[in-house]
């Protein structure tokens, strides 16, 4: 098991979606399947099947937030200007045009937010920028295209 670095709202998210999962989830499923019971055989009956399909994804869910919620460390606040787990980083290219700036949000998925793409801080990039500040140039080993440079431009701490 692999111990799982988050922000404090990320935190109390996913531990008010797991307890709504077990209770409210479990219950409102138990109860569809039971209703597809009731119409008989469950061969040619879709209910039962798509009621036996959500239960089955619900239960991943609950075992997924589970292993986060039992192996897990609450990241501290980010230092303003630089790079931590839970950043949004803007970072540019070495070469290209100011108008090419790419924004990641570092961190693990379930800190995903809207409309901004995920970068693991393990990968060779995240791990490269953690720990840097706004306005520096940070090298790293790109796995297909060698020695690579970036400058960061703007960071952003998730709440």
């Amino acid at each position: 098991m692999a111990r799982h670095y988050i922000t404090q709202a990320t935190h109390d998210r996913i531990a008010a979606e797991f307890f709504d999962l077990t209770t409210r989830g479990r219950h409102e499923v138990a109860d569809k399947i039971e209703r597809a019971r009731e119409m008989g055989d469950l061969k040619e009956n879709g209910d039962y099947h798509a009621a036996k399909d959500e239960q089955g994804h619900m239960e991943g869910r609950i075992r997924q937030l589970e292993d986060i919620l039992e192996d897990h460390e609450i990241l501290p606040p980010g230092v303003e200007g630089v790079v931590s787990s839970g950043s949004i980083v803007t970072f540019l290219y070495e070469g290209d045009d100011e108008s090419d700036a790419e924004t990641y949000l570092i961190g693990h998925m379930e800190e995903r937010r809207e409309g901004v793409e995920m970068m693991s801080p393990k990968a060779p990039l995240g791990e490269a920028l953690i720990s840097r500040r706004v306005e520096e140039w940070v090298e790293y080993e790109s796995p297909n295209s060698g020695t690579l440079r970036v400058r960061i431009i703007a960071v952003e701490h998730l709440a």
